[in-house]
């Protein structure tokens, strides 16, 4: 693909790294180089990529010439990234959405800014996305759901129709969660998780425990 446009990626890591790799496979972007707090910095160079000082990007990289894409995990209920998105935000970025050519994106509405949705998720009609979102692969994002700001879906996520997630939730592998209900701010559900009532704000919620069988896997006809 040709490129026409130049970004920098803010973070260091692996989640960085997978950005670099996407922006630079499907889309018109040309990868520059990464950014992080000059505190942070320990090697000159990332991914074969040069690191540059945070605190300078705006002097070195200016906005007229260069968009910003943060892409940090989700520690501290995604609160790390929120902090770089709106501190980059403010800095006067364009901060585009990576939408992989592989997701099966359906919704008319419009979506936030600094998302990064990755292949095979199922993004169903009249759904609404906010911004500074991580949907990993092979989610269902079922009709008319609204996700909120700042949320990190993992992989193999069921969302069923008219649910509503709100901001900072973490949702782990493989988690169900029914149609019509309210997830709160900063929900923590645990993987393989179902989900059949609206969530309570900060709660975590564990799936039941596979237990071990009292006899080996030698002694069982398969």
């Amino acid at each position: 693909m040709i490129k026409t446009k130049k970004i920098v990626i803010v973070g260091l890591s692996n989640n960085a790294k997978l950005a670099a790799f996407y922006f630079q496979k499907d889309t018109e972007y040309e990868v520059v180089g990464f950014a992080i707090d000059k505190a942070f910095i320990i090697d000159p160079e990332f991914y074969n990529l040069p690191v540059f000082i945070l605190e300078e990007l705006i002097n070195t990289h200016p906005i007229s010439n260069y968009d910003a894409f943060v892409a940090v995990g989700y520690s501290k209920m995604n609160g790390i990234r929120e902090q770089l998105y709106n501190r980059v935000k403010s800095y006067g970025y364009l901060m585009p959405n990576y939408i992989s050519p592989k997701c099966n994106f359906l919704t008319n509405n419009p979506i936030g800014d600094n998302n990064f949705i990755l292949e095979d998720n199922t993004i169903q009609p009249f759904a609404k996305i906010g911004s500074n979102n991580v949907l990993w692969s092979g989610n269902h994002i079922g009709h008319d759901v609204f996700i909120g700001n700042h949320n990190f879906i993992t992989s193999h996520v069921v969302i069923s129709g008219f649910t509503q997630i709100k901001n900072n939730v973490f949702i782990g592998v493989n988690a169900t969660l029914r149609d019509d209900i309210i997830i709160e701010d900063k929900t923590l559900i645990a993987a393989g998780a179902i989900i059949m009532k609206s969530t309570e704000k900060e709660q975590v919620y564990l799936p039941a425990q596979s237990s071990v069988f009292h006899k080996k896997s030698t002694e069982i006809k398969i």
